[in-house]
């Protein structure tokens, strides 16, 4: 079985993760930028972070066999924050970038005038730089929020298939689902599904334009809930065709719109360091 998680916060993550995945078929990741949980207080905090899922995550993660691709954005939460705003003028240098398939998380947090702005324009980035969108819907009034960001999508021109709206749920799937948009669900525990209910979803609306993830972070999350989803399709009777192409051949589908996404390096050897560091402390 290959996994390709198309939404995972690996920098929150263990080299053990790294190791348990890619015993487990997780085979690729695309990692979103984020909130870290301590708010950040200047750019330039962004651009060591940014810098650092193009540079050290990807190596990182080869050491395990596993291929790491990353989505660049100003958060929702922090677009909130004017220490922070200033960093939607530094994201045209990294949407440059090859190992970068979208542009992402952005979307609601609270839905604020700020966060409006700063959808509009990442959005209108996304257009200008030929990449997908990666939509993250709100935790709170989540109907609500994703119905304000399927009209944001809507008036910003970006074509409805190269946008994934994630977080969804039974709710808000019936808001996505003939949209155009890819339905992105987060396997998280606790606060978001569950592999019964995504397998309940699927069973109910297909397989097309379906993104399922694990999401994990720095939180209560399991980056194996994807393996996990996966064996709950097989057992309620899915085909491993089935499971192939939500977790393989959709998420390829989806970044692949970037013109980047590159997993040659599935079966290639890992570079032995870094920027001169490796993940062996003390060195070889």
């Amino acid at each position: 079985m290959r996994i390709f998680d198309p939404h995972i916060h690996m920098t929150s993550r263990t080299t053990d993760d790294y190791a348990r995945m890619a015993a487990s078929g997780v085979l690729a990741v695309v990692e979103p930028a984020f909130w870290l949980g301590q708010p950040r207080t200047n750019p330039g905090s962004f651009t060591d972070y940014f810098d650092s899922l193009l540079g050290w995550e990807p190596y990182r993660a080869a050491q395990f066999g596993v291929v790491h691709h990353a989505t660049i954005a100003l958060n929702p939460k922090e677009a909130n924050d004017p220490r922070c705003r200033p960093v939607l003028d530094l994201l045209p240098r990294y949407l440059d970038k090859d190992r970068v398939v979208a542009v992402g998380e952005i979307g609601y947090d609270s839905m604020t005038p700020e966060e409006d702005d700063a959808f509009e324009r990442q959005l209108a980035l996304a257009v200008e730089h030929d990449l997908p969108a990666l939509v993250h819907t709100p935790h709170r009034d989540k109907a609500r929020g994703t119905r304000r960001t399927l009209e944001v999508v809507a008036a910003s021109g970006i074509a409805p298939e190269r946008v994934a709206i994630d977080h969804l749920n039974e709710v808000t799937i019936e808001l996505v689902h003939g949209s155009g948009c890819w339905a992105g669900f987060s396997i998280y525990p606790e606060t978001k599904m569950s592999p019964p209910r995504m397998v309940a979803i699927l069973r109910k609306y297909g397989l097309e334009r379906m993104l399922v993830n694990s999401a994990a972070d720095w939180g209560v999350s399991d980056p194996l809930l994807t393996l996990a989803t996966a064996e709950a399709m097989l057992a309620d009777g899915f085909g491993e065709d089935d499971v192939e192409q939500v977790f393989w051949r959709n998420p390829i589908a989806f970044y692949s719109q970037s013109g980047r996404l590159d997993l040659t390096a599935v079966t290639g050897a890992a570079e032995p360091t870094f920027a001169g560091s490796s993940i062996k402390r003390g060195g070889e």
